[in-house]
Formats: C-alpha cells, sequence, structure tokens
C-alpha cells in the first residue's frame, strides 16, 4: 500500500527518537541512520491500518534490526584491527537524544557505550530502552518476546556490567572546561608530574585507529602510564606533523555530553578526544582516530560555523 502524508509525518514524527536508540545500542552513527531507513522501508510495506500503536510497533522492528546488526557487529570485531571505540557524537548532535536526566546523558557517554560492548544484545536492548528513554518493563519485554520477570533480569544484570563505566560524580561545565585547559597545559609543558597530578590513580588511555591511523593495540593503563604516554604525544616534532599532514588545532568541546578535545586539521576532524572527568580527576582519554568514523564530526564541525582560534598547535 502507497503511505498517505499522515504516516510519512507519523514516521518522521519518530525518526529522531528512533535514530537515537539506534545510536545507542550500535555505536555507530551510520548504522543507526541505515537502521531508522530499514525500519522506513518497512513501515512502507506494512499494512498500516491494522496498526495500533505505532510508536511501539516502529520502536520493535528498529530493535529487531539493530538486534541482527549487534550479532553480525560482534563477529566483525573479531577481526577489527586494535581497540574498537564508538563513533563519537559532538556538541548538539541530534542523534544524542534526550539527555534531562543524569541516567540519559549516562547512557550515551563514550565510558558507557564503550562498556556496553560487554552485554549480551537483549541485555544492551533492555538498558538503553530502560535507562535513555524509559519506557516499561512490559513494553521492552513485549519488543524483545520475553516475560516481564526476565526483561527486569536482563535489566538488573546490565546495569550490573556497566556499573563501573558510569561517572564516579558529575562535576559541571565550568570546572570541566578548567580541567581540560588545566590538562592542555600539562601536557605541553615537558614534564609528568603535572600530569599524573591531573589524573585519578587507575586512569586509562585508549585509542581507536581501525588499523588506519596509528594507535596503540592495548590500553595504557595507571596514572604514571597514561601521563608518559601524554606527554609524548604532546611533544613537538617535525614526524608527527608529517604523520598527519600538517599542524592540527586542539579544541575545547563536548563529545557524547562529555567533556573533549577536538583535533581538527584543514578543517577536517581528525581526532576527537573524549575524556572522562571526576571529581577525583580524570579517569579516562578515550580517543578516536580512525577516520572512517570521523566523517559526521566533520559535517557537525563544520556546520557550527566560526569556531575561533584553537587552545594549541602543538606539533
Amino acid at each position: 500500500m502507497a503511505l498517505t502524508m499522515d504516516d510519512v509525518d507519523r514516521f518522521e514524527a519518530s525518526r529522531p527518537r528512533l535514530k537515537a536508540i539506534a545510536y545507542r545500542l550500535l555505536g555507530s552513527a551510520s548504522d543507526a541512520e541505515d537502521a531508522v531507513q530499514d525500519t522506513f522501508l518497512r513501515w512502507q510495506a506494512a499494512d498500516i491500518g491494522r496498526i495500533e500503536v505505532p510508536e511501539a510497533w516502529l520502536t520493535k522492528v528498529l530493535t529487531n534490526l539493530c538486534l541482527n546488526q549487534l550479532t553480525s557487529a560482534r563477529a566483525r570485531r573479531e577481526t577489527y584491527v586494535g581497540q574498537w571505540l564508538p563513533e563519537p557524537l559532538l556538541a548538539g548532535d541530534p542523534m544524542l537524544g534526550p539527555a534531562d536526566t543524569v541516567e540519559q546523558r549516562e547512557s550515551v557517554s563514550y565510558a558507557v557505550l564503550a562498556l556496553m560492548e560487554r552485554l549480551s544484545p537483549n541485555e544492551r536492548v533492555v538498558y538503553v530502552l530502560r535507562e535513555a528513554f524509559d519506557y516499561p518493563h512490559r513494553r521492552i519485554a513485549e519488543i524483545l518476546d520475553v516475560t516481564e520477570a526476565s526483561c527486569q533480569q536482563l535489566f538488573h544484570r546490565a546495569k550490573q556490567h556497566v556499573a563501573d563505566g558510569r561517572s564516579r560524580a558529575e562535576i559541571d561545565e565550568a570546572a570541566a572546561r578548567r580541567i581540560v585547559h588545566e590538562f592542555l597545559a600539562a601536557a605541553t609543558s615537558g614534564r609528568t608530574e603535572p600530569l599524573v597530578a591531573l589524573l585519578t590513580g587507575d586512569a586509562i588511555a585508549v585509542g581507536d585507529g581501525g588499523g588506519k591511523v596509528p594507535a596503540r593495540a592495548s590500553a595504557f593503563e595507571g596514572a604514571l602510564a597514561v601521563a608518559k604516554f601524554m606527554r609524548g604525544l604532546f611533544k613537538p616534532g617535525q614526524a608527527k606533523r608529517n604523520l598527519v599532514g600538517g599542524s592540527p588545532g586542539f579544541y575545547a568541546s563536548t563529545a557524547n555530553n562529555r567533556p573533549a578535545l577536538v583535533v581538527v586539521l584543514d578543517g577536517r576532524v581528525i581526532g576527537v578526544v573524549c575524556m572522562e572527568i571526576t571529581a577525583e580527576g580524570i579517569a579516562a582519554f578515550r580517543s578516536q582516530v580512525n577516520p572512517d568514523k570521523l566523517v559526521r564530526a566533520t559535517e557537525r564541525w563544520a556546520a557550527a560555523g566560526d569556531h575561533g582560534e584553537p587552545l594549541i598547535r602543538p606539533f
């Protein structure tokens, strides 16, 4: 049956929510776009007159598509070169979805998205729909074709798995920006001690180059190891300029609702360093430098207009 304009409008009204759900489930903006478009094709082919609750129907179809994607993604990531990290979303990206509560903000944080890789596909669905979109367990159970009791058990297990990745305390934007500036000053000082003072004892640094940009295959762990890595990373040198093709600028911004450094060269985002900042200090650096995962970030950066002068050009 051909869609009426009302049918199209009904889907378009749901599109932002569907994209936000799909991104949280898949960790990839491009895959989320594809999943939502496939959902539209199924909406187009459906007998819409027989669908009692369109929102529930669309969510169920999208979720099933994402579950299929997650199953195949697990197989692909077994052969992924180096560490796998999600695709970052810069400030203002509508795919970030709702951010009114602490739970909603954390559900799309880089730390939690990375930790959700530990979850089974069903656990991931329950966690996202319950934590970020406040779906009742009854509705989630219907989407997954499980009992409500099973849904509650899945949610409990998922919460336990990601508990370690949740921020120990939220800090305000001004304090986070101050810490970012302090970090840059320490990182470019050429000394390790100022960096160690800014980090938590169990700090980590992880990078995703996807085999296309050099990135360490395993994480740096502990304040001293991370500090030494960061000191070397920000040390000027012709080799670094040759590697990236010039002298990039570092800008303070946000990604996935958390403080971030956006690295830009000739208008192109070549890196996003997501920082997990707690009341005790900087707990993690998660750096996305795989160019395939920075296309959307470049588009968003360009669309946002003038960003002023970079904080530093270290290379």
